[in-house]
């Protein structure tokens, strides 16, 4: 990670001490309220990031020929002719390219990688260097080539199109995908492989729940998402009574896939329908405890810690009534509601980060990935909301 920012009141420093500026779409373009990108700001002072871009942890390799997608033993680097790099502007940041050129999707791809492993890695408190290491310097990121997918592996990410439309959408403009894409290099980064054997059914199950979580994670950082959820759910995250329906009410891919009652019982072995109930575990208390903060800030009457279990009981006519707001009433707290949103990201997000210090890769089970989550969670700063963390995993299955 880059050292922290030193401060002054002399403008330049500030201005390079604040990292450099790149233009990222929280969601696709095409998603209405998501038309225009987001300022991100990635921890390098201006000046620092190379055309390419490129940086001491990754850089851009954008093909002018289709390649075949990396596979062992075909890996980084790719030396085939490439487009032109992208150039920062003459202030060393990227948010002058324009949205639609070869350029911004390059520094839109290398902004996304950046902005998960800066969030994951200020969740852990710790610098988490790419595993592959010994072997690679540095990530290589291939922005776009036509190819229905997109992966992430030993020295590599690259992605494809979505073509599942008349014209393909590029993987490089959706955060998501990148977001899900880069939580696998940081679970490695934080676990290792498995060395004693092959990985358990659970392994890559863990690994796709939390992949999905942190995607969620990351879209929550910026502020065009958290107040579009928000202001179209006045705040109430529990909205019709039940959260499977909250993810009706959303265009977020990350909110629709974690938005569920599955449990452990309902799956099957396939490794992303096994991951789902771990995955819905983390959202259920992600919402939990942002409707604790809420009450505890004497900004809903509504305390789920009343409940054995808030999902299931939320059919009762007087908890209606307590979800309950206007429009206009809403409007008058729109912004302490957004914080305390905000700090439910936060604590969810370090506990997962915290947890991987008790996690081992060999062996691994999602009993083992629970109770690292609560005692991370028992042994820092966020040990109020442990014993709900827990609950919520309980009742997907994993006691």
């Amino acid at each position: 990670m880059a050292a922290s920012a030193t401060w002054s009141l002399d403008a330049g420093s500030t201005a390079a001490s604040s990292g450099t500026r790149f233009l990222v779409y929280p969601q696709p373009p095409f998603v209405p309220g998501y038309e225009r990108p987001e300022p991100v700001w990635l921890p390098f002072p201006p000046g620092e990031i190379a055309p390419g871009p490129e940086s001491r942890l990754a850089y851009v390799r954008d093909p002018i020929l289709p390649k075949a997608p990396y596979e062992s033993p075909y890996l980084p680097p790719y030396r085939g002719l490439s487009h032109p790099r992208a150039e920062p502007g003459p202030d060393g940041h990227f948010d002058h390219l324009e949205p639609g050129s070869r350029a911004f999707m390059a520094a839109h791809a290398f902004a996304c990688v950046h902005r998960v492993l800066d969030i994951c890695e200020n969740y852990a408190g710790r610098p988490l260097p790419w595993f592959f290491t010994s072997n690679f310097e540095k990530l290589e990121i291939v922005p776009n080539f036509p190819w229905n997918n997109a992966q992430s592996g030993f020295g590599f990410i690259e992605l494809g199109e979505d073509d599942s439309s008349d014209i393909p959408f590029p993987f490089a403009l959706n955060f998501d995908v990148i977001a899900h894409e880069v939580a696998h290099l940081v679970l490695f980064s934080a676990l290792g492989p498995p060395r004693t054997g092959a990985p358990t059914a659970d392994f890559g199950a863990y690994h796709e729940a939390v992949s999905d979580f942190l995607s969620l994670v990351g879209l929550l950082h910026f502020d065009t998402a958290l107040d579009r959820i928000l202001r179209r759910t006045r705040g109430n995250l529990l909205v019709m009574n039940e959260l499977d329906r909250f993810a009706e009410l959303t265009d977020e891919r990350q909110v629709r896939r974690l938005s569920h009652s599955l449990r452990l019982p309902d799956v099957g072995s396939e490794v992303h329908d096994r991951s789902r109930p771990f995955a819905g575990a983390f959202f259920d208390a992600l919402i939990e405890v942002y409707q604790v903060i809420l009450f505890e800030r004497g900004l809903t009457e509504l305390d789920p810690r009343d409940f054995s279990y808030l999902r299931m009981e939320l059919g009762a006519h007087e908890l209606e009534r307590q979800l309950q707001t206007t429009a206009e009433d809403y409007a008058l707290r729109h912004f302490a509601v957004k914080a305390a949103l905000a700090d439910a990201r936060d604590i969810l997000g370090r506990t997962l980060a915290r947890s991987w210090r008790f996690l081992e890769a060999d062996g691994l089970s999602f009993g083992d990935a629970r109770e690292a989550l609560v005692l991370a969670a028992r042994s820092g700063p966020d040990r109020a909301y442990a014993d709900l963390i827990a609950a919520n995993f309980a009742w997907r299955g994993f006691g």
